[in-house]
């Protein structure tokens, strides 16, 4: 075990405005039904859809290239964001001498703990300054990632970190941003998000706009290899819950279901045999392109109630999301398909469940038990209880979830009642 229906225009289950999130409108009437939008491929004529994503650079080898892009962005003193314990590992060294080696100076900062606390980024953004950097670069898990966006937010805007919470808050433009992930799951090197704990109030912020999209990522399966075995099963159950919940949320698109279906597909197939092979470069390059797949569906999409959930408990107790995401997110599942299973259907079909020739709701409850299958072969407690979350904890972690933006599009409306019911079953 791992120690440790809703429009564009009108409101989503949370009571959340949807226009921002969706990216979809019709050119001849204006805007659509989110749930309208088919999942056959192709079938999006006559709606504009906005699909954004950073420059990708994908391979073995290619971290080679980081010197490169810093140098394309105009870094002269690039901000490298990491931590300490991928210090230990070399590849920040690595990285570094690449950056000298091209005449640049960089300036490694290694203070991100685990899901990053507000008082940690305000600290590395009086770094950044004094030392006069100009792009940062992340080399690290979602954590450091989130760490570098939240640096890049103060390093360009006043006030508090915590200040940006919401949609769209940041004005300013932020620094370039260079991501280089060292975990296979978490996508927030291609996405829109930045996830910091609010330590005050012992909960996570999520903080959604456009500009925190990395200008560049450069993705190297060599870094994974390092990864411990429950490293490996908590970001790869991040990206398998990162590809469901953007396939059945309210603003999927076309473009996005099909990331989303193979982050689904190669995440199953494979992360088992990954942590059972950890220096496998093949296995490595798929899990690799799974978060990836799943990065550019969420991002897009946007999430749903596990993801909302999931902040709460990871604020609260300092775990890892993916590890909180893999007892959520069965869960989540079948309350979506007591009102209507129908969107887990190709979800379904694509693993090659049986149920997925019967009934709507019997074939999101075989996702479900897919999941959970899954989450127990890779080593994840069975329920919240186990990792430390009380009955008495419900209330208030139900209130923040309903508050948290990934609740906005998920397929079915919610309530404070569901949400306490939902966590209250997963204790």
């Amino acid at each position: 075990m791992i120690d440790l229906p809703d429009r564009a225009g009108e409101t989503g289950p949370s009571g959340r405005k949807l226009d921002h999130m969706l990216g979809t409108t019709d050119v001849s009437t204006g805007p659509t039904p989110a749930t309208s939008l088919s999942r056959v491929t192709g079938d999006g004529a006559g709606r504009v859809v906005k699909f954004h994503a950073p420059e990708i650079v994908f391979g073995v080898g290619s971290t080679g290239e980081v010197a490169h892009a810093v140098a394309r962005l105009g870094g002269r003193r690039p901000f490298l964001v990491t931590d300490a314990g991928l210090v230990e590992t070399g590849w920040v060294d690595e990285i570094a001498r690449d950056l000298r080696s091209a005449g640049l100076d960089p300036v490694v900062w290694s203070e991100p703990t685990p899901n990053p606390k507000d008082h940690e980024i305000e600290a590395g953004v009086d770094v950044y300054r004094d030392r006069g950097c100009d792009v940062l670069v992340a080399v690290g898990g979602g954590s450091v990632m989130d760490a570098a966006k939240g640096v890049a937010i103060l390093a360009a805007n006043d006030g508090r970190i915590l200040d940006y919470e919401g949609v769209d808050r940041v004005a300013a433009p932020i620094p370039p941003l260079v991501m280089v992930p060292t975990t296979a799951g978490t996508g927030a090197d291609v996405s829109q998000f930045c996830i910091v704990t609010d330590t005050g109030r012992g909960t996570k912020i999520t903080i959604l706009g456009r500009s925190l999209v990395p200008d560049i990522t450069v993705i190297d399966p060599r870094l994974l290899t390092t990864m411990p075995e429950w490293l490996s099963a908590a970001t790869g159950l991040d990206a398998l819950t990162h590809g469901i919940e953007a396939f059945v949320s309210l603003a999927h698109n076309p473009l996005t279901d099909d990331h989303a279906l193979r982050a689904v597909t190669l995440v199953i197939g494979t992360l088992a045999r990954t942590i059972d092979d950890p220096t496998s470069l093949p296995m490595r390059t798929v899990m690799a392109q799974a978060s990836l797949e799943g990065g550019l569906a969420f991002t897009n999409a946007i999430l749903g109630a596990a993801h909302a959930m999931s902040h709460q408990v990871g604020g609260l107790l300092d775990l890892p999301h993916g590890v909180i995401n893999g007892i959520l997110l069965p869960h989540v599942i079948r309350f979506n398909a007591d009102a209507d299973g129908s969107p887990y259907v190709p979800v379904a079909r694509q693993l090659g469940l049986d149920e997925a020739r019967g009934s709507a709701r019997e074939a999101a409850l075989a996702v479900a038990d897919r999941v959970e299958t899954l989450a127990r072969q890779v080593g994840v407690p069975r329920s919240l209880g186990t990792i430390g979350v009380r009955e008495e904890d419900v209330d208030r972690l139900a209130g923040f979830a309903l508050r948290d933006a990934c609740m906005a599009t998920n397929p079915r409306p919610v309530t404070h009642a569901d949400v306490a019911a939902l966590f209250r079953q997963a204790l």
